[in-house]
């Protein structure tokens, strides 16, 4: 299991590194945007610049996961940039939902990995 870890680790850091990269410096050409929700989402999300601190967050948490060092911050990190991923795809690009899907399980692979440091947050009452 730790093999999968690794490698699931590994994949999920270049992946978030390299499109976090490419958040910032576009380095991948866009096919047009066809017009609706989708266009109107993501002219608003450039235009905002809220995808370059997206970038940044995602650079952030796969160097720390590249590294092997404060992987349950990279993990709370990326959470919220995961079901953004979810979110976008399920309620208005459907389609394309399988990369997001992916990276999902990535992230409850390597959830699960280090969910003892997480132990805290799961406690319904806290004891004075």
């Amino acid at each position: 299991m730790k093999i999968v870890v690794l490698i699931v680790r590994i994949l999920m850091g270049v992946a978030f590194l390299f499109f976090g990269l490419n958040g910032l410096l576009n380095f991948i050409p866009q096919p047009p945007i066809p017009p609706g929700l989708v266009k109107d989402f993501s002219t608003v999300m450039a235009v905002s610049h809220y995808m370059a601190a997206v970038g940044v967050v995602e650079i952030i948490a796969a160097v720390l996961l590249l590294v092997n060092r404060y992987v349950p911050l990279a993990l709370v990190l990326l959470g919220p940039v995961v079901v953004n991923i979810l979110l976008f795809h399920l309620l208005m690009a459907p389609a394309s939902i399988g990369p997001g899907v992916l990276v999902t399980v990535f992230w409850f692979v390597i959830f699960f990995s280090v969910k003892s440091a997480f132990a805290g947050i799961f406690q319904a009452k806290v004891q004075n």
